[in-house]
């Protein structure tokens, strides 16, 4: 064991010292291994932050895995009694100790602007919605508990309501009228970005508000009354299916047979399959490639210095060194330098990736919790430059081994 434990030692040693003897040429064969290994692991690195971002933005469209909605209705299609609703509602919530709920409402109130006013689609929320829903603002704050208290109901608006508006800092408690029987002022509290297909002005008041000022709205005709709000809620994934039932049965039994319960999973997580899987094999079939690239380009340089080493492989041979010996000097010299070439790569992808503007530039402003530098993402970097070592010098070892000793002396 200790005789194994030396010979091992010792091979290392020695290609340390065959690496430093030739150092001009291992500087230029390690060079793209460097860069291999750094592409790859910055592939691997930033597909994270990607795939961060694709997830932050599937959150804050169906909520957080796992979230349940319940929709709830009575069998001529209307609305179940707001009051028997939120008994139920409520009463589920006690019963199974749920912390993140929420209830939804779409609605609509005409706005006054300075040029005239404008119908303004509105979503009610209760206060959980924005971490149910990882709500990012550019301005201001979320719905806080006090929010529930205020005389003047706070509202939080999207960009293009903000421009409209001339953009006045939150600071000093910019106001919205809201028009309807009886005019309501609305304190806007925070602003939250439009996206790219978003021209209209919204904005989000709380569940209890959107009720309130309802009251005065004129109602649809076609929708027989107020549209029935939905009611979700955010649960531990491994409990999903089993409160699914759970809820839909005790819903369905607090408002009666006359009332319909229909309890399901939105969140990306639920669907068929990882949806990310696509951009998974994207992200390794160009960590693949380029890392087949770094080891050809390696393979060749070592065939090509190769020969510059005859003379010095049939010296050694002539001296008493066996043929596996020599295999594996040859071989351990480009496990050695890849390894440490990978060990520069990887330290080059983490000071990439983590770069801020780099991840500004990936995230575009959709990623709230940046992940840290994927710790399989340097492992993978450094057994890529160990693998790839042993590749490119398995082909010059075995060339080593087969040259005749007096040939190589004559060379």
């Amino acid at each position: 064991m200790n005789g194994l434990v030396t010979s091992l030692v010792g091979s290392f040693v020695e290609a340390w010292q065959e690496l430093r003897i030739h150092r001009t040429r291992v500087m230029l064969s390690l060079i793209g291994v460097a860069v291999a290994v750094c592409a790859i692991t910055t592939v691997v690195g930033l597909g994270a932050v990607a795939q961060q971002a694709q997830i932050e933005q599937s959150e804050r469209q169906s909520g957080r895995p796992a979230s349940l909605s319940l929709y709830a209705s009575m069998n001529d299609g209307t609305a179940p009694p707001e009051a028997a609703m939120q008994e139920a509602w409520t009463s589920v919530l006690a019963r199974y100790q749920i912390s993140y709920a929420t209830r939804v409402m779409n609605s609509s109130k005409t706005v006054q602007f300075a040029d005239g006013a404008a119908p303004v689609n509105i979503l009610g929320v209760d206060q959980p919605y924005g971490t149910m829903h990882r709500m990012q603002l550019s301005e201001g704050n979320w719905f806080t508990q006090s929010d529930a208290l205020r005389l003047a109901p706070a509202v939080i608006v999207n960009s293009v309501f903000y421009d409209r508006i001339g953009r006045p800092d939150l600071a000093d408690h910019p106001t919205a009228t809201l028009v309807g029987a009886q005019n309501t002022t609305a304190v806007i509290t925070g602003v939250y970005p439009s996206s790219t297909w978003d021209t209209a002005p919204a904005m989000y008041l709380l569940y209890d508000t959107v009720t309130a000022l309802s009251v005065d709205s004129p109602q649809d005709p076609m929708n027989y009354g107020s549209p029935a709000p939905q009611y979700e809620m955010w649960v531990p994934p491994e409990l999903a299916d089993e409160l699914t039932l759970a809820v839909q049965r005790d819903v369905q039994a607090a408002l009666g047979s006359g009332a319909n319960a229909q309890m399901n999973r939105q969140d990306y997580a639920s669907f068929n399959g990882d949806p990310y899987l696509p951009l998974q094999l994207v992200v390794g079939g160009v960590a693949g490639l380029v890392l087949l690239l770094g080891a050809l380009g390696l393979v060749n340089i070592a065939l090509v210095t190769l020969k510059q080493r005859i003379r010095e492989i049939g010296i050694r041979r002539s001296f008493g060194a066996t043929a596996g010996r020599v295999f594996f000097a040859v071989m351990m010299e480009s496990v050695v330098a890849t390894v440490v070439a990978g060990f520069v790569g990887v330290i080059a992808a983490v000071l990439i990736v983590k770069n801020p503007w780099l991840e500004g530039l990936i995230g575009q402003g959709q990623v709230t919790e940046f992940p840290p530098f994927p710790v399989e993402a340097a492992i993978l970097g450094l057994v890529c430059a160990t693998v790839v070592g042993a590749l490119a010098g398995l082909v010059p070892a075995l060339v080593a081994v087969r040259v005749k000793v007096i040939d190589a002396i004559r060379y």
